[in-house]
């Protein structure tokens, strides 16, 4: 198994930058894709950024020019780069990743999730 956990997460004025983190408890023999979604009160869970394995990034019309998303694989880290923040924005942030590591009986593949971490944009 492998724990995600998220940190970066706050309360920050309009117009404010906030950097996420989102460390692994191990590493991965590969990655298929590593990506922040998040979930604003009364709605549905929604992507926010990805990064393939191969570097390939795709990013939400509503956060596009404002968020950056890079990867540590060295330190199984992922993060998400946030300018500009809009009071829209605020939602529980969750990190997850798709990737193969290897278990007591293998290879394995498996999607894993973090906890989430608040962000509150203050108009």
């Amino acid at each position: 198994q492998v724990q995600l956990v998220e940190s970066g997460g706050g309360l920050v004025q309009a117009g404010g930058s906030l950097r996420l983190s989102c460390a692994a408890s191990r590493s991965f023999f590969s990655i298929v894709v590593m990506g922040w979604y998040r979930r604003a009160p009364g709605n549905q869970r929604e992507l926010v950024a990805s990064i393939t394995g191969g570097g390939i990034e795709n990013f939400a019309d509503s956060v596009k020019d404002r968020f950056a998303i890079s990867r540590d694989i060295a330190k199984s880290t992922l993060y998400l780069q946030m300018n500009r923040l809009k009071p829209e924005d605020t939602a529980v942030y969750f990190c997850g990743i798709d990737g193969t590591y290897y278990s007591d009986t293998g290879l394995r593949r498996d999607t894993f999730w973090g906890r989430g971490t608040q962000v509150t944009v203050s108009s």
